[in-house]
């Protein structure tokens, strides 16, 4: 293959022989010597104060090394907060006071020298509390929303235009309030976090989408130097957002481990999952669309309340599609929040837009049919060939033959216009398309190439691979930009020993560390061509730079392509490594731009007449994201995240009882996510785009689209089929029947 279609070829990838094998370590399967197992203990109450903690029966069983609670635990600087910052740095249980705040909340830590003495130990602390009134209904909370004391990236509240003018304009109004639930990630691999003391240096090996993130804030936390903290992750099993930030049982580890005096494992079990680390709010989002006979938008407005934590304020920024999505002249938004004594809230894949596509994309969808007008023609009607809120030009956008290429190959126009109108025995049928969207993002990366004796480069950045192929797509710019086969490319990521790269959430690492690797491997290059024309033994001594290039992994002079040769050659002649490093970051386009990734949804349902039951037998989509960087990775990425929007609109949902203050379903038996037999055929496409005004590399990342347009999509179908508009996830058949 040659060095100039590496980038987007459908390579397979590079570690899938080690996650096939075995030999790929996750966090929990690194095994220091002496180790040793810890467990949290959980509150059973919502809200309170520990009156009485008897650890004595568990500091008595066999094997147990050490229990730790708020009487004995270190006393952290500023109590465990020091290293807070919303929504980077987040709220801690870190056994620094006798405050429940949520049922779940760790209240202990046991360790012994087995996992199973250790589990067993923990249910012989005996806690006793003092209860208070906890707040655990939506319904009471949200008659008292507040402002979040901090604004995120995203502002709280947004407007343009004149909003009441443009509803005086309308000629047709849609008001109507969507609702979706809480949630909580389940990924494959749950927390794990393995702590190390070695003197006055702490390395763990803690699974995270953010290894300098979880450094420096333990780092903090802990108050201790940075420099004195080592993070490793070579591997993620999955993460989703929820292993974005660093929760308690990172920093507990850390914390037992100096107690005892050895290296100390410690693994959220399922139900663990469902509380301490995160999760997405629940939403009430109130819509307002005006429009004129023509179908052209006046007006709109997007209130949206979600609930937070009595510990932490947490945005879910549902409004902010609807910010971007159609040409309107005239729109306001604004996010409030309902406090709950539940655990803190997280991003979860794509936190905000995921819930606010549903929401706007399903009143897109009710206006198409107050105006008798076909759904598509309406979004193409109010296509925004300028970001609405800001009138920023787009950095790219391909929206429009998204439109077209995903309609044509779903049959879009084969659709009946009447809801009930289309059946195939005893299924009602129905079609129903939503736009996808998520924000391009990009951050400050940094990242090393070296070229080895034997001829083959080693580059590495301390990013993150979820499952996502960032190993593979971080080989294949390498590859090309050195000019080099991807099989001579050992490329490294996951330990905060490595170059520095951002999260690995918000679809940014393909943008981010990409360009770093592209720069580092630019840098990587001319020094070899450099050391080359420096090199009397060379073939290309005394040639200039402009007159050699790198290709197929030789020194090539071009004028005289038998003038080459290989850089194993050149590199053992020179007595080892040639090392080079480079960076990237956003530069102005960042003002001047607004950059996003959008797509064409269309869904196919099938609904029993008389049980309800919801079937999808096809999903077609079609997707704007730049450059895709790998063809093949880049398809399963959009495919699982079609999935994930399937699991959304039809499944999850996590059940909160307002009595105790508990996940009920907190457990996948009855945490309910799709199976293959619930997934029909997924046609998956990109439209050919290169966004080099957002990244040097062109492309804005796909993590998190996919999921995005689906819930809506689905839920529109399901009105097409039946009549029935169902505004709350998940769409279940009860709610059909």
């Amino acid at each position: 293959m040659s060095d100039d279609a590496l980038i987007g070829a459908p390579i397979d990838r590079v570690d899938g022989v080690a996650k096939v094998t075995g030999a790929a370590r996750y966090a929990a399967e690194f095994a220091p010597d002496d180790l040793a197992y810890a467990v949290m203990v959980q509150a059973t109450v919502p809200r309170g104060r520990i009156v009485r903690i008897d650890t004595g029966d568990a500091e008595r069983a066999p094997g147990v090394l050490g229990v730790l609670t708020h009487r004995n635990a270190p006393q952290l600087p500023q109590k465990g907060l020091a290293a807070v910052n919303p929504p980077a740095g987040r709220t801690l249980s870190l056994l620094q006071d006798d405050a429940v705040h949520y049922n779940g909340q760790p209240v202990a830590v046991v360790v012994a020298d087995t996992f199973e003495r250790a589990t067993a130990a923990s249910r012989r602390v005996h806690v006793s509390y003092q209860l208070d009134q906890p707040e655990l209904s939506f319904e009471r909370a949200k008659q008292s929303p507040h402002k979040a004391k901090k604004d995120g990236p995203s502002k709280s509240d947004v407007a343009w235009g004149d909003y009441d003018a443009g509803t005086n304009a309308g000629e047709v109004r849609i008001d109507a309030v969507y609702a979706t639930p809480m949630e909580h990630h389940n990924p494959m691999e749950p927390h794990a976090t393995v702590a190390h003391w070695q003197g006055d240096r702490l390395t763990l090996y803690d699974a995270t989408q953010y290894v300098s993130g979880v450094r420096e804030t333990v780092a903090k936390t802990l108050g201790i130097p940075v420099d004195n903290v080592r993070v490793v992750d070579p591997f993620v099993g999955g993460g989703f957002g929820c292993k974005g930030s660093t929760w308690s049982h990172v920093v507990l580890a850390a914390m037992v481990a100096r107690e005892v005096r050895r290296p100390v494992k410690l693994v959220l079990a399922r139900p663990q999952m469902f509380g301490p680390a995160g999760g997405r709010p629940q939403t009430e989002q109130h819509v307002v669309l005006s429009a004129r006979r023509d179908g052209h938008l006046t007006a709109v407005k997007h209130d949206v309340i979600c609930h937070a934590s009595e510990l932490e304020d947490f945005v879910e920024y549902a409004a902010a599609p609807t910010r971007a999505l159609y040409a309107c002249p005239n729109g306001t938004t604004t996010h409030r929040l309902a406090t709950l004594n539940v655990g803190v809230a997280t991003f979860q894949r794509a936190p905000g837009e995921s819930t606010g596509s549903f929401a706007i994309e399903s009143a897109m969808d009710e206006l198409a049919y107050a105006l008798r007008m076909d759904p598509l023609e309406l979004r193409i009607a109010n296509h925004a060939d300028v970001e609405p809120s800001t009138g920023k030009p787009w950095s790219s956008k391909k929206l429009l033959d998204c439109y077209r290429d995903a309609a044509a190959r779903f049959g879009w126009s084969r659709r009946a216009r009447d809801p009930g109108s289309m059946r195939e025995g005893r299924w009602r049928v129905g079609y129903g398309m939503a736009t996808a969207t998520y924000p391009g993002h990009r951050m400050p990366a940094e990242a090393l190439a070296r070229l080895m004796p034997d001829g083959s480069v080693l580059v590495q950045s301390g990013s993150q691979d979820l499952g996502t192929g960032t190993y593979t797509i971080m080989t294949q710019v390498a590859a090309e930009t050195l000019g080099v086969p991807v099989a001579h490319v050992r490329f490294e990521l996951g330990d905060t020993t490595m170059p520095k790269a951002p999260v690995s959430g918000g679809s940014m690492t393909a943008a981010s560390v990409g360009p770093a690797v592209q720069s580092a491997c630019r840098a990587l290059r001319d020094a070899v061509i450099a050391r080359a024309i420096q090199d009397s033994a060379s073939p290309a001594h005394g040639a200039s730079p402009d007159a050699i290039a790198v290709d197929g992994g030789y020194v090539v002079v071009r004028s005289d392509p038998r003038r080459r040769e290989a850089l194993a050659a050149l590199a053992a002649r020179n007595g080892g490594p040639i090392e080079a490093r480079g960076s990237a970051k956003p530069g102005e386009e960042e003002k001047r731009y607004a950059s996003r990734s959008f797509g064409a949804v269309f869904v196919e349902v099938r609904v029993d007449e008389a049980l309800g039951i919801v079937r999808v037998p096809r999903v077609v989509a079609t997707y704007s994201v730049g450059r895709l960087m790998n063809a093949k990775t880049a398809r399963s990425q959009l495919e699982g995240g079609i999935v994930w929007g399937l699991s959304m609109a039809l499944f999850e949902k996590s059940l909160l009882d307002e009595r105790y203050g508990r996940i009920a379903n907190n457990n996948l038996a009855e945490y309910h996510v799709p199976v293959n037999a619930d997934v029909g055929a997924i046609d998956v496409r990109f439209v050919d785009e290169n966004d080099t005004v957002f990244s040097p590399l062109g492309a804005r990342g796909i993590g998190e689209i996919g999921i995005t347009g689906v819930p809506a999509a689905l839920a529109n179908a399901v009105y097409h089929a039946t009549g029935v508009r169902l505004r709350e996830l998940p769409i279940t058949l009860d709610k059909l029947i």
